[in-house]
């Protein structure tokens, strides 16, 4: 018997699972269904998966319906994801006030001129 060579499936990243969600979302908002089904002709991951993605991010605007065990895990990956996007934006933020920093030092130096 011939072994098999184990192979691992793709890891996708929280912004990679983001895009898939928001195509899905789009796509259901302008035809009403389906948007599963064109993501994995789009993204190539599985229906079960995309699923599993659109039910553990909830629709903004949408009554949430209670989930049964293993909803814990559907939220620390949105939590994963705000906490990056959080990071991200902090990062973002620091620049900018270094950058507004150099201005006004800048600025008082040629008020201090005049």
């Amino acid at each position: 018997m011939a072994s098999k060579k184990a192979t691992k499936g793709k890891r996708y990243t929280a912004e990679e699972k983001q895009t898939v969600v928001d195509f899905v979302n789009n796509h259901n908002a302008d035809r009403g269904r389906g948007g599963v089904t064109a993501a994995v002709k789009k993204f190539g991951a599985s229906a079960l998966t995309i699923a599993s993605w659109v039910k553990a991010v909830p629709v903004v605007g949408k009554a949430s319906k209670g989930r049964g065990a293993g909803s814990g895990a559907a939220f620390s990956s949105k939590r994963g994801s705000v906490l990056a996007e959080l990071a991200k934006l902090d990062h973002v933020i620091a620049a900018k006030r270094k950058e507004l920093d150099a201005l006004e030092a800048r600025f008082q130096k040629l008020k201090a001129s005049l």
